[in-house]
């Protein structure tokens, strides 16, 4: 009789809508294990860009699921481990833990601690691995459960591709002749976008060459637009699909996040040789250091963003220093070093034996 096919050494599991920083980092995982001919399985939610994205990598099932616990539970089938990319499929993976025996491992990647809520308690004590992006994020799991241990993974340099000639279209567009961007998703109380509409309001007189550009959409895209109305120096760029034209056309980038676990854009920003004026907050001084390869500033310091971004402005050599060591900072940040290290996690829990990459 023939043999049923053996499960695959790592079952991913991203039910996440839309296609942000997670599911970016889960495709370049998914992508670099493969190299490696790994065995994989990939629940990823119906309909969304992760699934569609990933279809056709080689020793990979792609299985789209409702975002339903039970349904994702389901999807999750038999494998070796199951590696938790998001906390909507925490769920799913106990289930399935709990009846099938299936270990599983979490990535957590945003820096406010889990609910103290009973469930979330034994889910992650259950956990045979917990993976974090930044110490700060390592730190904020630890206020509740100390006894609960986690590895800081990073997240990896997506090698975003940018093609010149648009980001000098793009520039032209946009006027000016010193653009700040902004990349990410448009949630005040996330990413702060209202500090950079003070930062725009501050510069407008005195430094009218300047242009604010955000790029992203989200819950507060309407009050943000509706309070640079009638400012000039600031463009809403929306979603778009060619993140690195626009990195391209940037001069500097602000990230005035009012918390991060790590900031996954950030290292694409410095692998493009972007100084980067950012806020002091959760895992973000891990990758900017202040003076080395960005600027630092504590939240709502309107005053302090402002002026930094008018030094970067006057002093192309500040610049190019700080882009040069930006760039060298990126470099320890490859996604194959992190598929690496997942894969020592991996082989931790199941042993050599059942992690083979040939």
């Amino acid at each position: 009789m023939p043999q049923e096919p053996r499960p695959p050494v790592v079952c991913h599991v991203n039910l996440a809508r839309g296609f942000r920083g997670g599911e970016r980092q889960t495709e370049l995982l998914v992508r670099e294990l493969a190299g490696r001919n790994l065995a994989q399985r990939l629940v990823a939610r119906a309909g969304e860009p992760l699934a569609a994205r990933l279809r056709g990598v080689a020793r990979l099932e792609v299985v789209e699921s409702r975002a339903g616990v039970l349904s994702g539970a389901r999807a999750i089938g038999k494998a070796g481990l199951v590696h938790v990319h998001e906390g909507r499929s925490l769920k799913s993976a106990w289930i399935n833990s709990v009846a099938t025996g299936v270990p599983y491992l979490i990535t957590r990647r945003i820096q406010n601690a889990p609910r103290a809520h009973w469930l979330n308690m034994i889910m992650y004590r259950r956990a045979r691995a917990i993976a974090v992006l930044s110490r700060a994020i390592g730190a904020s799991v630890a206020t509740l459960w100390p006894e609960v241990a986690s590895t800081v993974i990073p997240s990896a340099v997506a090698g975003l591709p940018s093609d010149p000639a648009r980001s000098a279209n793009l520039r032209r567009d946009w006027g000016g002749n010193f653009v700040v961007g902004h990349v990410g998703e448009l949630d005040d109380s996330h990413k702060g976008q209202a500090q950079i509409l003070a930062v725009a309001r501050r510069l407008a007189g005195a430094s009218p060459g300047v242009r604010f550009v955000l790029v992203g959409g989200g819950s507060d895209e309407t009050m943000l637009r509706s309070s640079a109305a009638g400012h000039t120096n600031v463009v809403f760029a929306g979603q778009v699909e060619s993140v690195g034209d626009y990195l391209g056309a940037f001069d500097a980038f602000l990230f005035p996040s009012r918390h991060e676990g790590l900031g996954s854009i950030l290292l694409d920003v410095l692998d493009f040789g972007l100084p980067v004026v950012a806020t002091r907050v959760g895992g973000i001084p891990e990758i900017v250091e202040d003076g080395v390869n960005g600027v630092l500033v504590e939240v709502d310091d309107i005053e302090g963003m402002g002026n930094a971004l008018l030094a970067l402005s006057a002093d192309t050599d500040l610049r190019s220093r700080l882009g040069a060591r930006g760039r060298s900072t990126a470099a320890a940040f490859s996604a194959s070093l992190m598929a690496e290290r997942y894969l020592e996690l991996y082989r931790s829990i199941l042993g050599e034996n059942g992690v083979r990459t040939t």
